[in-house]
């Protein structure tokens, strides 16, 4: 098999993500760089495909079969657990939904830590839905840190004119200024550098942003930026990074956008993704860095109101996927 098996969860079965997963996988150019399996359920994979009018076979294979797989006119599916008709229905998940969920993301995770995948992406679930299974997570980077023993990670939103990392991420605003310390905004700074030079670019520009409007206006508006993360800045110069900052959020992204710098470190949630996301509202990717696998993510939701409809974009579906075959392939340490 010449191509990078590319484990592809299923996702929320009452969301979009079993038509986004079908819809991106008949797509030429996802199939060219890759073979990929979807992790989940045969009746709502078929359901998919008949609401997105996919007529390609779907075939199911046991995890004995992955290593032989062969390119073709197919969809690959790995069952994992069986869903009931009550946990299907659209816009109503259910506690038997979150726990299918889970067993996807768990069961590609191991794929990959395995070495039978090379990478896994991963469709868009809901995070109140897992809570309510009992698997208490903010969402996939955390519960696939956790799995894989993961103590220091990073989530990177990606597109081919923006990347962002964020040093804190599904937190309360309130929150953010007291969860900044220069040890944090440090190994993010460390973490972003070492995984774009590993996967994207060597030797990154690396932009770090402000806390504060006009970075703090030599404190008058905040000290963070002076007591916090330009010290943290200094010191990963001093480690050779090729960091810049503190930087102001207003007209950084300008720049970055442009192509000045091949990654920007955000402080927090809506800093980094609000321009990602006007960007790469379709085609962005989540990217969890310090896993020990490859892991991509769409960068939206499960679009209730989308699904059965057979109308929602599979761009960042089709973005993820290829995304984690193009950093198999260029990771300088394989």
């Amino acid at each position: 098999m010449n191509k990078p098996l590319i484990a592809v969860t299923m996702g929320d079965p009452c969301g979009i993500g079993p038509e986004i997963v079908a819809r991106a996988l008949v797509d030429r150019s996802v199939r060219d760089c890759c073979l990929s399996v979807v992790i989940g359920d045969m009746g709502a994979m078929e359901r998919a495909l008949q609401v997105t009018g996919i007529t390609l076979p779907l075939i199911s294979v046991s995890e004995g079969e992955l290593s032989t797989l062969e390119d073709g006119d197919s969809i690959y599916l790995l069952q994992v657990g069986e869903l009931s008709p009550g946990d299907m229905a659209y816009g109503e998940p259910t506690e038997g939904t979150g726990r299918a969920v889970h067993g996807y993301i768990t069961a590609a995770a191991s794929l990959c830590s395995g070495g039978t995948a090379a990478a896994m992406a991963t469709a868009p679930i809901s995070k109140e839905v897992l809570n309510r299974a009992g698997y208490h997570f903010p969402g996939h980077t955390e519960l696939l840190a956790d799995y894989t023993g993961t103590r220091e990670f990073v989530m990177m939103l990606a597109g081919e004119r923006l990347r962002v990392t964020l040093v804190t991420i599904h937190e309360a605003i309130s929150s953010v200024p007291a969860l900044l310390t220069r040890e944090r905004v440090l190994a993010t700074i460390r973490m972003t550098h070492d995984n774009v030079h590993r996967y994207f670019r060597p030797n990154p520009r690396i932009a770090v942003l402000a806390l504060n409007p006009h970075c703090g206006e030599e404190g008058l508006f905040g000290d963070e930026e002076g007591r916090i993360i330009a010290p943290a800045v200094k010191e990963a110069r001093e480690w050779g990074i090729d960091a810049h900052g503190p930087l102001s959020a207003d007209t950084l992204f300008h720049f970055a956008a442009k192509g000045e710098y091949d990654a920007v470190v955000c402080m927090y949630h809506d800093q980094g993704l609000i321009p990602l996301k006007l960007l790469h509202f379709d085609d962005g990717v989540n990217i969890t860095l310090g896993l020990p696998i490859i892991r991509t993510s769409v960068d939206h939701g499960t679009a209730y109101n989308l699904a059965g409809k057979g109308v929602a974009s599979p761009a960042s579906m089709s973005a993820a996927i290829i995304t984690a075959a193009k950093m198999w392939a260029c990771d300088i340490t394989r």
